[in-house]
């Protein structure tokens, strides 16, 4: 059964106007839906039982059920395990800053791409998240911590560019002044570079932040870490990055997994300066690397380099002028952190 979720403002008016509802109600219904976040049609209360009857016939307006919440004894860091309408399971992480809250979002059950240092991809592509189904992981989040979610990365478990049209439709909803209205400037997306995607975002210009997995700095590392990299090799991927900043004049970030033995070194620092000179001289590209410590997973070996080698390499990447950070670690006790997230829970 769809969920009135996946409908927009606009499909939902129609809906209801072929129910022979007047137009005023697809405002009310839509409040309740996007910004009172109501969780079933028994707490939309000024709408006759009547009509809540007739929408129950087909389509539901519940939002996924939370089968457990893990709190990081660490940080705070919260983890929600979600079952969908199916029985399919999810993973979503919400974490406090200083600056807001941010809330990391899955788009797809499970993931095809095969990057080696992930998860999320161990057992494959179950199936896309509809557009609702990425909104109901903010607001059922929202419910449950009492507190507005301000940032949001779409970095969960999947790819949303190979589920692109959901994604974007979600990116819309997200942003409409008639719901949640978070800024589109404070969403940030994650790609393993599906280079047609890239540049089809890049033209439709949603104003959101671009983050390239790139995690080596030439191609023959990269395919040993990510399948992705034998269908698109970085040299159509960093133009289509250009094309992005170019297009939209959005700062674009470099996802870096540090991994021990693999692409830790100082060669390979200076073979990612290169690359990234190399596209701030063509388009002066404005860009942000992220080192990330590569998180341990049980089913491989990797493992991160120690702390004083990757200050070193985020150290040769500034001294050449490149923006750099090591991400600070969030939810590693609850396998919260970046690669961690899996189907763990499909028995519950």
């Amino acid at each position: 059964m769809e969920n009135l979720r996946d409908l927009d403002f606009n499909e939902l008016t129609e809906l209801l106007t072929t129910m022979g509802e007047k137009a005023f109600r697809a405002k009310q219904l839509y409040q309740w839906l996007h910004v009172k976040l109501a969780n079933g049609y028994d707490e939309m209360t000024d709408l006759s039982k009547s009509l809540r009857a007739r929408l129950a016939e087909t389509h539901s307006a519940a939002l996924p059920e939370a089968v457990e919440i893990l709190t990081s004894k660490i940080d705070g860091t919260k983890k929600f395990i979600f079952r969908m309408h199916d029985g399919h399971v999810i993973e979503s992480v919400w974490m406090k800053y200083q600056h807001g809250n941010s809330v990391c979002i899955s788009s797809q059950v499970g993931c095809r791409m095969g990057c080696r240092f992930c998860a999320s991809t161990l057992d494959g592509l179950a199936r896309n998240l509809s557009n609702g189904e990425m909104l109901s992981q903010i607001y059922q989040i929202q419910r449950l911590t009492g507190e507005r979610v301000d940032n949001i990365v779409i970095m969960g478990s999947g790819e949303p560019l190979d589920n692109y049209d959901n994604f974007t439709k979600f990116v819309r909803m997200i942003s409409d002044a008639d719901g949640l209205h978070i800024s589109r400037r404070n969403i940030t997306v994650s790609t393993c570079g599906l280079v047609p995607r890239i540049r089809q975002l890049a033209d439709e210009n949603y104003g959101i932040t671009l983050a390239l997995s790139l995690h080596a700095p030439n191609d023959e590392t990269r395919r040993t870490l990510m399948p992705i990299a034998n269908k698109y090799s970085l040299s159509e991927i960093m133009p289509a990055i250009s094309y992005y900043f170019e297009k939209t004049g959005r700062r674009v970030t470099f996802e870096y997994s540090v991994v021990q033995g693999v692409n830790d070194n100082k060669n390979e620092a200076m073979q990612l300066v290169e690359l990234i000179q190399g596209m701030k001289g063509q388009g002066h590209l404005q860009c942000h690397v992220n080192l990330i410590p590569v998180n341990p997973i049980k089913e491989r070996d990797w493992k991160r380099p120690d702390r004083s080698k990757i200050e070193a390499f985020q150290h040769l990447l500034e001294r050449h002028g490149i923006a750099a950070t090591i991400r600070r670690e969030m939810g590693s006790d609850i396998s919260g952190a970046c690669g961690q997230l899996r189907r763990d829970y499909l028995n519950l």
